[in-house]
């Protein structure tokens, strides 16, 4: 085990491991000042001190090199106050050269020597004249990078319906495979408007308890079948995969009625196949030698 220290570049960026080095503590928020492949480079600590098992990590860890001083904060500081020229001075050339770029962000090497923008859109950007162009107007090393509708709900931020950040810029270090299915195994409506979130992708919240309603589904009926519930057989009109509850609606001639049933209580061809199942796999299970009589040898 190798003891780490976890840091962040931005609210909501992935986690890196660095290594703490001997006699120096951290506590969470401590702005550090660390090595990367890009540069030296400021950084937020979001994890004190931990430990790792060595075997998992791809490379060794790099060092710490220092806590932030006053002058590093200070080009910090520095730094943010350039931000709004430069968003301006990229918008102008954006208009100059006609091209269909939309502007998330930006950020700036702690050196100040460098500028990486982060723009969207919808097709693939010719912006070799242009970087040349805007290069030579900031006097500075100029990259771009094109980013999906995804990322830039990570990077700029928001609050989803939930009332709470967004999970992409929250509490996630890497997107999930999100899909319908989820949605339909939670019972939710398909309304485009209700599942998608800022990004008109559908929610990365649906699948946190996916693995719960995909093994629900499997046990409850579906919504139109039928079953044999206590007072006769009837048709599932609603099923509650949280109470494990199933509303039936039953013919009485010229009426229905309507019964809130228990899993226990109903009956369906899913959930005896099911059963028999697993009864025909007890049978067949070896049995442990402390319940095998063995007569004693004379």
């Amino acid at each position: 085990m190798v003891e780490y220290v976890g840091i962040k570049f931005n609210d909501g960026g992935k986690m890196y491991y660095f290594s703490p080095g001997e006699g120096e503590e951290y506590v969470s928020g401590d702005k550090v000042i660390v090595e990367t492949a890009r540069g030296v480079e400021c950084a937020t600590v979001c994890v004190p001190r931990g430990e790792v098992d060595e075997s998992t990590l791809p490379s060794p860890l790099r060092p710490v090199m220092r806590k932030a001083t006053d002058e590093d904060l200070a080009a910090v500081e520095r730094n943010e106050k350039r931000r709004p020229e430069l968003s301006r001075l990229f918008l102008e050339k954006v208009e100059k050269h006609g091209l269909p770029m939309k502007l998330v962000t930006l950020e700036i090497a702690f050196d100040g020597t460098k500028v990486t923008y982060f723009f969207s859109a919808e097709k693939r950007v010719d912006f070799r004249d242009f970087v040349k162009d805007l290069s030579s107007g900031l006097h500075l090393r100029v990259e771009l990078r094109q980013i999906g509708i995804r990322d830039e709900i990570k990077l700029l931020g928001g609050t989803g319906p939930c009332g709470m950040v967004c999970c992409c810029c929250g509490c996630m270090q890497d997107f999930k495979k999100v899909s319908v299915k989820m949605a339909k195994n939670q019972g939710l409506s398909l309304n485009p408007t209700k599942t998608s979130g800022y990004c008109g992708r559908l929610m990365c919240c649906l699948a946190y308890e996916d693995y719960y309603y995909s093994s629900v589904c499997k046990m409850m009926p579906k919504t139109g079948s039928e079953v044999t519930t206590p007072d006769g057989k009837g048709t599932v009109v609603n099923v509650d995969m949280l109470r494990m509850r199933v509303k039936v609606r039953i013919s009485g001639g010229d009426f229905f009625k309507y019964g809130d049933y228990s899993l226990d209580e109903i009956s369906f061809p899913r959930k005896q196949a099911a059963q028999t199942a697993a009864e025909e796999g007890a049978e067949d299970e070896p049995e442990d030698e402390a319940d095998v009589f063995m007569p004693d040898a004379d």
